[in-house]
């Protein structure tokens, strides 16, 4: 899929025109995502490219980015000097927006009570689980909505556990994403090699 690029979106609806149009002059277009971690994209383009004016940032690229998941909204927060005739822009995902939502105060004794609590103060965004765990998860300070889906003591992946799975304006808390296919790695089958570096 060829990324599109666009001014603004409405919150809560993903778009389905072209926008300012298809960056079609785009050299280079990766998306790494991380489990519960980082969802960027970055991507190179000609200087001389014909939306090469309009990038910005703030501005909206939609991109596919794995051949499962639906194309994703990611919000542009760096564009690079030109070098080489080339410019790198560099986007986070949508669900970054959640860290300009703010949560004051608040308790939950369960995973899905949890996630209604944060869903409360997201804005057009949706926050949901299929984890039925029971545990208490409680917010004692004003802080960002999305600061609370991991990575501190007390946030949602502390206390119950799981993997978070995005799709756009939607921030899943799965018990575990992707399938048990029953695939084995095993040397001498499927893995023809193997190799150790030691750094002192």
């Amino acid at each position: 899929m060829i990324p599109i690029l666009y001014q603004t979106v409405t919150e809560g609806t993903v778009p389905t025109n072209y926008g300012v149009g298809a960056l079609t002059d785009c050299i280079r277009c990766e998306v790494k995502e991380e489990r519960n971690g980082t969802y960027e994209l970055e991507l190179d383009y000609a200087a001389e490219g014909i939306h090469a004016g309009d990038i910005e940032v703030n501005g909206i690229i939609k991109a596919k980015p794995n051949f499962t998941d639906d194309p994703q909204l990611f919000r542009i927060y760096k564009i690079s000097k030109t070098i080489n005739g080339r410019f790198t822009v560099n986007a986070q995902h949508i669900s970054y927006d959640l860290s300009g939502k703010v949560i004051t105060t608040g308790s939950a004794g369960s995973c899905v009570g949890a996630c209604a609590l944060l869903e409360a103060q997201a804005g057009d965004f949706t926050i949901n689980t299929d984890k039925t765990v029971s545990a208490s998860f409680s917010v004692s300070e004003p802080s960002s909505v999305r600061s609370w889906f991991g990575g501190k003591a007390g946030s949602l992946l502390d206390v119950y556990g799981g993997e978070w799975h995005y799709d756009n304006y939607t921030a899943s808390l799965k018990q575990a994403r992707g399938a048990d296919r029953g695939v084995q790695i095993r040397y001498g089958k499927n893995l023809t090699e193997l190799s150790q570096e030691i750094d002192m």
